[in-house]
């Protein structure tokens, strides 16, 4: 995706953080996620020394080992086999030589592009002055699982359910930059892994077709797209997990016969007119929410 969409995305996430202008007209939006056990300064702080440097270098200090323990849930993760979540993370991250990013004096990403197999690659992240911290694994799955997907997990978050733009707006724009540096992509099946361990969808509420009042809108054709992809991607994350009850370590081959039959019903409700790609955005969104309310 090009820089001028992801601002675009970014942009929807930041107003989406601020006041509604017009409850009576709009949604409100949806409330930040709710950090618990927050790590004190000082012992992030040691952190701005690294920067620049080869993340590697910063992997091997003990206090670093500390401060993932802090990061990763107890959790039994699919990896190109099963393991502990903390293991997938470890092969992803270690030992690599990316520098370390660290964002006006407080924003910092480790990452990592280790993976052994099924173009693994992974992040950490932390909010030195808040003491809020985000870790991710991303690969392409082979066990019947969307794929390519991206587990974003945090020990700090004990929230079931929650969009992008609930977490912190440094961090979306920080992961946009690891998805452009890294060469993931950018519209795939999310998850957010929390203190419990489970695996939940982590939904695409950015609107790519929104933007700020002083810049051009984007291509509509594109923006669109985009925003199809992401309601695919949604929808497709919501099946998988209702069909493996939340398991991270879960496997399972997808189509159901149930999700044939809506796939034909949306097709044929939505035509293939000018009108059919917003329509299949918001039948599919629809249909994402009722999954998640039955899980």
């Amino acid at each position: 995706m090009g820089l001028a969409v992801l601002y675009v995305s970014l942009s929807a996430i930041s107003q989406a953080q601020q006041p509604t202008p017009n409850v009576a007209e709009e949604t409100p939006a949806p409330p930040p996620a709710v950090f618990h056990n927050l790590i004190p300064a000082d012992q992030l702080i040691f952190l701005n020394d690294y920067a620049g440097r080869p993340a590697k270098e910063l992997l091997k200090d003990k206090r670093f080992d500390k401060l993932r323990k802090l990061v990763i849930p107890r959790s039994e993760y699919h990896y190109g086999r099963d393991m502990p979540l903390s293991e997938a993370s470890d092969d992803v991250v270690y030992g690599s030589k990316i520098p370390v990013q660290v964002r006006d004096g407080r924003y910092v990403t480790i990452s990592g592009s280790q993976g052994p197999f099924l173009n693994g690659k992974g992040f950490f992240w932390f909010d030195i002055q808040t003491g809020e911290a985000l870790g991710g694994v991303y690969f392409h799955p082979v066990n019947g699982e969307p794929t390519p997907t991206l587990a974003v997990f945090s020990k700090q978050l004990s929230d079931h359910s929650l969009g992008m733009s609930q977490l912190p707006l440094a961090f979306a724009e920080d992961l946009s930059h690891w998805v452009a540096s890294s060469n993931a992509r950018w519209v795939s099946p999310r998850y957010l892994i929390p203190d419990n361990g489970k695996k939940y969808v982590l939904l695409h509420d950015e609107d790519y077709c929104d933007h700020p009042p002083n810049s051009p809108a984007p291509p509509e054709t594109t923006c669109l797209q985009l925003n199809a992809e992401a309601a695919e991607a949604d929808l497709n994350a919501a099946y998988f997990m209702q069909h493996t009850g939340n398991a991270a370590d879960a496997t399972a081959w997808m189509l159901g016969p149930d999700q044939v039959a809506w796939i034909g019903f949306r097709d044929q409700s939505c035509g293939a007119g000018p009108g059919a790609l917003g329509c299949r955005i918001r039948i599919t969104r629809q249909r994402t929410r009722t999954l998640l309310k039955g899980a």
